[in-house]
């Protein structure tokens, strides 16, 4: 049986991020699973994320490592309450801060791996920490603050 991505247990109503929503045809559609106490993620720059030649833009990097850390709060969330990520009530995640550092150029013809580890949960916001690869080489860094988003403001 092949595992579920975070993405795929989204409602319909939150399934159209431009960075991981599979209900939105132009966006980046990313898919985040568990491995270990670990989260991954892998994505295929296209021609057009460039940069400059052969290099991705910073600001696709800073967007797959933002998605990837908000999937990673929802799914960290639901495992500390010991919760399968398909039950009610949903928890959702959005960006309260997002820091990123950029070691080396990060080449548009490889796969960009991502690893993300849960620094810190505190009621409603979690820490995720992400280190962004190609190949062996570490590309970027970031750090993010997840919000979950109050059930007041989610649409139905």
């Amino acid at each position: 049986m092949e595992q579920k991505a975070f993405q795929d247990y989204y409602k319909d109503h939150s399934s159209h991020c431009y960075g991981c929503g599979r209900l939105n045809q132009y966006g980046l559609q990313i898919k985040s699973y568990w491995d270990g106490d670990e989260t991954v993620c892998r994505f295929q720059p296209r021609p057009y994320h460039t940069a400059m030649k052969g290099f991705v833009y910073g600001g696709l990097i800073a967007s797959v490592i933002d998605c990837h850390s908000t999937a990673t709060a929802a799914a960290a969330s639901y495992r500390a309450q010991n919760r399968e990520m398909d039950t009610d009530p949903e928890l959702r995640f959005v960006t309260g801060s997002l820091h990123v550092d950029y070691h080396l150029p990060t080449p548009i013809d490889c796969p960009m791996d991502l690893r993300a580890t849960i620094k810190k949960i505190k009621g409603k916001k979690v820490v995720v920490k992400v280190s962004l690869f190609s190949g062996d080489k570490l590309c970027a860094k970031g750090e993010v603050l997840a919000i979950q988003i109050p059930d007041k403001l989610k649409i139905s």
